[in-house]
């Protein structure tokens, strides 16, 4: 090779070189559909496994952004740094540290309790924990209650210095609240963990949560301790035992699950099958239950191997009698004469953090391993 071709090549090779290190400087292009938040530089976008009503997208210098489809979008601006200029008006900007939280949705608090976060928690939107430190630090008054979703109290949150409120999709039904609250300067946000499909979609909602507050590692242990509980269920073979859950109302009618819904799900996943194989499937409406006459779940139901009644919803019970006081005809239930009647505890529905640990009691229970002692979840009803 001639000395002018030499040149020539180490010439293109600099050159090479100098435009690599400039886009590397710069940033290169984020994939499409990935929000160009000002001048920072995207990183990478948050894996999700199971979760499909949220993604995380991060940025150079310790900016996250949050994006809840339908809900708003969060950009974490870590301490010290600078708000971007030019953000979109549907962004909400939370600093980092994180304090003075309004959690008025419920399903959080178990996450924010699993991360050690409580204190970030100034205010609630209701009086009734089944998270143990978190009812400790209401009755102490670490936590203030600031009024339910539809009644917040204004004026407290103002003069507290509320700095984000975190509602459940109620919210919706009121909404002049929710526009009252922005109104006021009160960041609000609407999580919707209840939309997700998968049971472990709302466990890893902690993702969130991680995010806003700094403690990603943290939520990411969490889940994937839950999510390795679902793996070694995986692996299992169908127990072939059939399943009912449902609640009474005061109606006196039945409130079940929709068979696409998360909590006949779970029980799939535990090996069981729901006993409903397409109930509600033509119902395009958010709602994952379906009401309906104690005749019409007697004519399928009766047959179950098993029946779950949700005390997470309605009043506790202790004993079958309970239960059969209010509707007699459960007696002729296949489950109750087999003595095959279980109960959830009132918080189960609080522990969003430990869903992996539900699916597996309720598969001790499909496949006969336990009479009830050694569970957290659920009992016999005898």
């Amino acid at each position: 090779m001639n000395k002018k071709r030499i040149v020539s090549v180490l010439a293109a090779v600099m050159l090479a070189a100098l435009l690599l290190a400039l886009c590397a400087c710069s940033g290169a292009p984020a994939p499409e559909g990935v929000p160009e938040i000002g001048d920072l530089k995207y990183e990478n976008t948050v894996p999700l496994k199971y979760a499909d009503q949220f993604s995380i997208y991060k940025y150079s210098g310790g900016y996250s952004l949050i994006d809840i489809p339908s809900s708003g979008r969060i950009l974490i601006v870590p301490e010290g740094g600078e708000v971007p200029a030019g953000l979109d008006g549907d962004i909400t900007v939370v600093r980092q540290p994180l304090d003075g939280i309004y959690l008025v949705a419920t399903s959080p608090m178990a996450l924010f309790d699993a991360l050690g976060a409580l204190d970030s928690i100034a205010f609630v939107g209701s009086k009734t924990w089944y998270t143990e430190s978190a009812s400790r630090a209401l009755e102490e008054g670490k936590f203030k209650y600031a009024g339910k979703y539809n009644a917040p109290d204004y004026e407290m949150l103002i003069n507290g210095s509320c700095r984000l409120a975190i509602e459940s999709t109620m919210i919706l039904h009121n909404p002049e609240v929710y526009e009252k609250m922005l109104e006021l300067g009160i960041n609000t946000v609407i999580e919707r963990s209840s939309y997700e499909d998968h049971p472990l979609g709302r466990t890893e909602w902690i993702k969130v949560y991680g995010a806003l507050l700094g403690k990603e590692a943290e939520a990411e242990a969490v889940f994937e301790a839950e999510a390795a509980k679902i793996r070694d269920l995986e692996a299992l073979e169908p127990t072939g035992k059939t399943a009912a859950f449902f609640y009474i109302n005061t109606a006196g009618n039945v409130v079940t699950y929709k068979t696409d819904g998360y909590v006949p799900a779970m029980i799939r996943i535990a090996g069981g099958e729901y006993i409903f194989s397409d109930l509600g499937l033509d119902d395009d409406s958010k709602l994952s239950t379906v009401n309906m006459s104690m005749e019409q779940f007697y004519n399928t139901a009766k047959n179950a191997d098993y029946i779950i009644y949700n005390c997470s919803i309605v009043s506790q019970l202790y004993e079958l009698d309970d239960l059969l006081d209010r509707s007699a005809v459960l007696e002729d239930f296949k489950a109750v004469k087999e003595g095959n009647v279980w109960c959830t505890t009132d918080s189960m529905f609080q522990q969003t953090d430990k869903m992996g640990s539900i699916i597996q009691e309720m598969n001790s229970i499909f496949s006969g391993q336990t009479d009830g002692s050694d569970l957290q979840f659920m009992f016999r009803l005898e």
